[in-house]
């Protein structure tokens, strides 16, 4: 290792890639929100690397990156096998190098994150995936012996993408069912463009049909086809639903006309604005893909933002997806109120930065009581109570405690709710015996049986990941059990029959 090498997280401080301009965020302007790093750049951030000999950046990433090894790749200019190192462990590096709380995770763990500034880990994956696709590359399976195996994934979200991929690198031939018209589930719907540009979506769509992925989009299981039709069709079928069920905080007021879910707001949203790109791409020769399909989601109308007062409750990553939108949307002003302190917010900090960049105000250790309202049904503010914090609850996250006499109301127009969400068993699936525990979450492996595969649950052929077992959570947690769920089903179809516990794949 040379001197340079050795010194260079001194010499050359932490950077990120340029951000688009404020005016511009403010402006109503959807586009991502942070920019490329150029291959220089690139080279630089990933040099300021210590390479530790126990990387903790390793460890804290979910899907357990070989975070150190491609950032010299890409020091060294070894883009195509850095690409390849970041798809050994990750099936989406590029949604990941976006959409991760790096602060919270491998960033969060970077020996230089105490006094010298963490290795931009995510803005260099980025780099990697966007670089390589850029210049053709794509994954090799030429390899890969066809095993005549058939699966069904059902949801296109990152847990489904990512078990398809993994069933199509063992041979599998992996065939993936959604609802929506587009792939990518929260993905593609829900993570606001500022964050993950669907261009981004579109491009893995094409990576996985080149693998040999088929796509059956417009297609509910249960309403469209029957769970019984695809047991009969397919050798297994993997369950990546997500976690969509509301969150109801059972405030009086609540169910007003602008009092509004977190979820279906950013999904109709994100319609409307992949719409406006589909329009787009029509006036310059490109047909828009699929056909929108009828769902909870497309009733929930959202109103014009435009000069309105929004409060947002509740302080996680889909809070800070509201305030910021809402702020692109016109809003005059935008508030998040949140039952605890700063510092026990479950939000990336880097989340909660941004959006104060963008002009919201935060009101930490405020419960909210009521949302009131005019006699037309209007909605008029937040009736909230001061709260301080008490004991740790079962997680270990300390109780918000109200303060007598500390009531107050914060002014709104239009309230939305981001209590989070949770998953429930659709019913097509408690009629074929799947079980699942009291708060939603399907069982699997050993909570389903023993003798379970890890992701299988109590029905052999049937398999999940995700937020339907883990209850809603990051996307790369979603990846890492779609991807895990994969080999679990692999060595199912391998040895069939088999009743030993399996080992954890890897």
């Amino acid at each position: 290792m040379s001197k340079k090498h050795a010194f260079q997280f001194v010499e050359l401080p932490r950077e990120m890639p340029r951000k688009l301009a404020i005016e511009l965020r403010t402006g109503g302007d959807w586009n991502e929100l942070y920019g490329r790093f150029e291959r220089d750049n690139a080279a630089q951030q990933a040099g300021r690397c210590l390479d530790c000999g126990n990387p903790y950046c390793e460890a804290k990433c979910p899907v357990h990156n070989y975070i150190p090894n491609w950032l010299r790749l890409v020091e060294e200019g070894r883009l195509v096998e850095a690409a390849e190192l970041c798809h050994e462990t990750n099936p989406l590096p590029e949604m990941c190098g976006r959409v991760c709380p790096q602060d919270r995770l491998c960033e969060g763990a970077c020996t230089l994150e105490d006094g010298f500034g963490a290795v931009t880990i995510g803005a260099v994956e980025k780099f990697i995936v966007d670089s390589a696709f850029a210049q053709g590359w794509r994954p090799d399976l030429s390899k890969v012996v066809a095993t005549g195996k058939r699966v069904a994934v059902v949801g296109a979200g990152p847990a489904g993408l990512a078990c398809a991929d993994r069933l199509a690198r063992a041979g599998i031939q992996a065939t993936v069912f959604d609802r929506y018209e587009q792939i990518g589930g929260l993905l593609q719907f829900g993570i606001p463009s500022f964050k993950l540009d669907k261009s981004v979506v579109g491009t893995r769509r094409a990576v996985l049909e080149g693998m040999g992925v088929q796509f059956r989009l417009g297609v509910e299981i249960g309403v469209d086809l029957s769970l019984e039709a695809l047991l009969r069709e397919f050798d297994a079928v993997f369950l990546g639903l997500g976690a969509y069920r509301y969150t109801d905080g059972g405030l009086p007021g609540q169910d007003l006309r602008a009092v509004l879910p977190a979820l279906p707001f950013l999904v109709n949203n994100g319609r409307l604005i992949s719409t406006h790109a589909d329009a787009e791409a029509s006036a310059g020769g490109l047909a828009p893909q699929g056909r929108p399909i009828a769902g909870w989601e497309d009733h929930v109308d959202i109103p014009d933002l435009r000069g309105k007062r929004v409060v947002v409750l509740g302080g996680g990553d889909t809070g800070m997806d509201c305030v910021r939108s809402a702020i692109r949307l016109g809003a005059a002003n935008v508030t998040c109120a949140y039952r605890r302190d700063e510092a026990n917010m479950p939000g990336s900090a880097r989340e909660v930065a941004n959006a104060r960049e963008e002009g919201v105000s935060f009101l930490f250790n405020r419960q909210p009581l009521a949302i009131e309202s005019d006699a037309e049904g209007n909605v008029t503010g937040v009736r909230v109570v001061e709260t301080t914090l008490g004991a740790p609850d079962a997680r270990g996250r300390r109780n918000a405690v109200a303060v007598p006499g500390s009531e107050s109301t914060i002014a709104a127009d239009v309230v939305i709710i981001a209590f989070g969400f949770s998953p429930e068993l659709p019913a097509w699936l408690a009629e074929a015996g799947v079980e699942a525990l009291p708060n939603g979450r399907i069982r699997v492996g050993i909570d389903a049986g023993e003798g379970v595969l890890p992701y299988q649950t109590s029905q052999p052929k049937l398999f999940a990941g995700g937020d339907v077992v883990r209850g809603a959570d990051l996307v790369v947690t979603a990846v890492q059990e779609g991807r895990d769920a994969a080999a679990s089903i692999a060595r199912m179809l391998r040895a069939p029959g088999r009743s030993a516990l399996a080992e954890e794949p890897r």
